[in-house]
């Protein structure tokens, strides 16, 4: 058996998780009682297996006792962005047909905005505070017993990746009867390759809303390890961190390994790093020369994956490996990897296409769907059912994935994925705006960082004041990372007759001479 109910039984006194900079502790039998008196509130209001609840926090003690609440007794759980305005947030939560909403006191405002614009959700919580509308959650469980519900059921997240067509989409699998406690197929990864075991003791510097976040930490959990969570990122505080814990395992993204670089030598050789043995690193290609630096400072301890939200495939590099093919992102862990051209025909050996995942086996294969958009479904799976996220690559000789670019345009900036429709589908709303085109351009810390070019329908209004209010238009309707960073105008963007712009052509000055799209 593998979850916290076994380890509150054989630990209850070992801490589950910790919160980083308050030093504030959760034991496994804290963990176990707390989720369980969760489990039974959420069942008394007639939540079963395939029901869904939405999070809205930020990292907090009381975070991943909600998620396993809804773990163990089979219940879909949306995390989402803290950063979300209101609009924002509340289509994810009528999207996801979510039954209960729990917020925290951090997130308050937008949840007070959030009251009326939710008619599915029946019941509102918060923790840590009060707010009009929303029962405190502290006193909504302590009634309940802290045992477990009749009936236990492995749930499973829904998160929702960016769309293509301007809105987040569910990323969904069926659920069914699973017991509670049956180790996961993607648990293997942890404990063969990075070393997760009983002993970790993880560090997680991101905000559990992500995927990979969140599933680092449950499963360190479903281990018996330890989970250090830090509130908010901060290069020299987790350095501090990793000797103050003496954490084993840790995972990041990037533009943390450049934001260790912002720091001085002294700061960076201040702490004890000895217990450190494995890092992990994703979400975003690395650039070559900050790896290399990394790998220079911690030694051969940095893995790197290759996989989406979606689950569809993975692949994985050693640091032995990637000092050998720099720039990779390792070879397939699951099914085999097809570099497809636009007909979705296999191409060969260092040829640039669609990176596409074929199932290892498909009978036995569970397949994601997109929530509510079977064409969106369809088109991940292609023509043959080898899935894809849009990116492009090619494989080398020996099978390592190096990736070049993305189909769909998709912005990592900062290790967060941001497709750019969404601000197009705002900026053409606005009355100077003809036509826009939003995308990626090269940014030395990000990545890459959102930029726009604008046609207006008076080229003469093409002035610092009139990017000044479309950047502040944009501020007001998404959350500030969704937003470009600057404008450029240009009298006629480049379309088609049939109306589709050649987005590639404008974003192609902007890369130069650089031979990947993505940093």
């Amino acid at each position: 058996m593998a979850w916290p109910g076994h380890w509150a039984i054989e630990t209850p006194v070992k801490p589950a998780f910790i919160m980083a900079g308050t030093g504030a502790t959760t034991t496994y039998k804290e963990l176990n009682d707390r989720s369980n008196q969760c489990a039974q509130l959420l069942w008394d209001h007639g939540l079963r297996l395939g029901d869904h609840i939405a999070v809205l926090m930020d990292n907090n003690d009381r975070y991943l006792e909600i998620c396993w609440a809804a773990q163990r007794m089979g219940l879909y759980y949306t995390a989402i962005n803290w950063h979300f305005l209101a609009e924002e947030a509340a289509y994810v939560i009528d999207d996801c047909d979510a039954r209960v909403l729990i917020v925290s006191a951090a997130t308050s405002a937008v949840a007070a905005e959030l009251t009326s614009l939710m008619p599915k959700v029946e019941v509102r919580l918060i923790v840590g505070g009060d707010l009009a509308g929303y029962e405190r959650y502290e006193d909504a469980i302590a009634s309940f017993p802290a045992e477990a519900v009749p009936e236990e059921y492995e749930g499973t997240p829904m998160l929702y990746s960016s769309g293509t067509t301007g809105r987040p989409k569910g990323i969904k699998y069926t659920l069914s009867e699973v017991p509670m406690g049956k180790m996961p197929a993607n648990l293997a990864l942890m404990t063969a390759m990075f070393g997760f075991a009983n002993d970790t003791v993880y560090l997680s510097p991101a905000p559990l809303y992500h995927a990979a976040p969140l599933f680092y930490c449950m499963s360190t959990l479903r281990l018996g390890g330890t989970v250090v969570i830090m509130e908010n990122f901060d290069a020299l505080r987790a350095l501090e961190y990793i000797e103050r814990y003496k954490v084993t395992n840790s995972q990041w993204v990037p533009l943390m390994f450049v934001r260790f670089f912002k720091l001085t030598d002294d700061e960076r050789s201040r702490f004890d790093l000895s217990s450190h043995r494995s890092a992990v690193h994703a979400a975003a290609p690395c650039p070559v020369a900050v790896k290399h630096k990394m790998l220079e400072w911690w030694g051969p301890i940095i893995w790197e994956y290759y996989s989406a939200t979606e689950g569809m495939g993975a692949t994985a590099v050693s640091p032995q490996e990637w000092l050998e093919r720099p720039g990779t992102v390792g070879k397939t862990l699951l099914g085999p990897i097809r570099i497809c051209d636009d007909d979705d025909n296999p191409l060969g050996p260092n040829e640039v296409g669609t990176v596409r995942f074929e199932p290892r086996d498909p009978a036995t294969t569970q397949r994601f769907e997109y929530h509510k958009d079977p064409d969106k479904t369809a088109d991940a799976f292609g023509s043959r059912g080898w899935s894809t996220v849009g990116d492009m690559g090619y494989l080398d000789e020996a099978g390592y994935l190096f990736l070049t670019d993305r189909k769909t345009f998709m912005i990592v900036s900062g290790g967060v994925n941001i497709y750019p429709q969404e601000a197009e589908n705002l900026l053409i709303t606005h009355p100077l705006v003809y036509d826009v085109a939003v995308f990626g351009i090269p940014d030395d810390e990000m990545g890459e960082r959102v930029h726009a070019v604008v046609e207006l329908g008076d080229m003469a209004l093409a002035t610092p004041e009139t990017e000044r209010e479309l950047i502040a238009f944009c501020h007001a309707h998404l959350a500030k990372y969704k937003c470009p960073k600057s404008v450029d105008f240009e009298a006629d963007l480049p379309r088609q007759p049939t109306g589709k712009l050649y987005k590639r052509l404008i974003r192609d000055r902007y890369w130069g001479d650089k031979t990947s799209r993505i940093v």
